[in-house]
């Protein structure tokens, strides 16, 4: 022996080896999967557009525009349309025939309300500072007390899909004026001559006035409103509809196809779309 210590050479790196890293090197990595887009909820088949079922009634959608105690467009109301469960609409309906043989016809201010609108209403309510629209809405009453005088829950009737807010037009109908972000306000009990002019006959407040005076039986409402105010309930009345007592426009159909469910798909004719 000479006393080196003997090289051994390294293992040859197998081929194969080789090949399959280069494979892997040139695929090009994977990307992450896409979000998917959450679909909108769609109403039920027993959900109908009011206009599909009586196109004469008037609509006038006050929560698509800023005319609300709101004061601005209000959560889930995609369009100006009339969405109710297919009973309600067609006992309105049969009220409005009643109606038409007397010159009148219904108008409706809101019909399914979706919960994403009623929360809207909730998040309002807990922002004392926000009284833009106080001067006509509540001026009687204090943001702090909305909760605890009933003017605003965390549920909604609306959203069930039987319930609708409206009142009674002579024909043939004047076109109310559009509402100016900004104008001047005035309280929804004054003279009907003075609050926002609405085509509606004279109930004693306008829509939406949180205010004992809508009360649908306030003694302080008398003669010609008053009248105004029993034509509502007793033809609506005779074809289902059951009013609640602090509001002289709010009516709901019974019994309600959905009596449990309160329901979020978005106010627009896509929601509805082939019923």
């Amino acid at each position: 022996m000479t006393g080196r210590a003997s090289v051994v050479p390294p293992a040859p790196v197998s081929r194969a080896l080789v090949t399959v890293a280069a494979v892997l090197l040139a695929v090009p990595a994977s990307p992450a999967p896409a979000a998917r887009a959450t679909a909108e909820p769609k109403a039920p088949e027993d959900f109908v557009t009011l206009r599909s079922v009586d196109p004469t009634i008037i609509q006038e959608m006050r929560y698509t525009t800023a005319h609300n105690f709101v004061g601005e467009p209000v959560d889930g109301y995609r369009q100006p349309v009339c969405i109710l469960t297919r009973p309600a609409a067609r006992a309105l309906h049969r009220a409005q025939a009643t109606l038409l043989r007397q010159g009148h016809s219904l108008k409706v201010y809101d019909c399914y309300r979706p919960q994403r609108a009623v929360d809207h209403f909730v998040r309002w309510a807990k922002d004392l500072r926000d009284v833009r629209m106080k001067a006509e809405f509540h001026p009687r009453v204090d943001k702090s007390r909305l909760f605890a005088d009933g003017y605003i829950a965390a549920r909604s009737g609306h959203s069930r899909g039987s319930t609708v807010d409206l009142t009674v037009v002579h024909l043939p109908a004047a076109p109310t004026r559009p509402y100016e972000p900004g104008e001047p306000l005035v309280p929804c009990y004054a003279p009907q001559g003075e609050r926002f002019p609405d085509n509606s006959l004279d109930m004693g407040t306008g829509y939406d006035c949180f205010d004992t005076l809508s009360r649908s039986d306030d003694p302080r409402v008398r003669g010609e409103q008053r009248a105004n105010r029993n034509l509502l309930r007793d033809v609506l009345g005779a074809e289902g509809f059951v009013n609640l007592p602090g509001e002289w426009w709010h009516f709901t159909y019974e019994p309600e196809p959905f009596p449990d469910t309160y329901f979020d798909f978005p106010v627009s004719r896509r929601s509805v779309a082939g019923h």
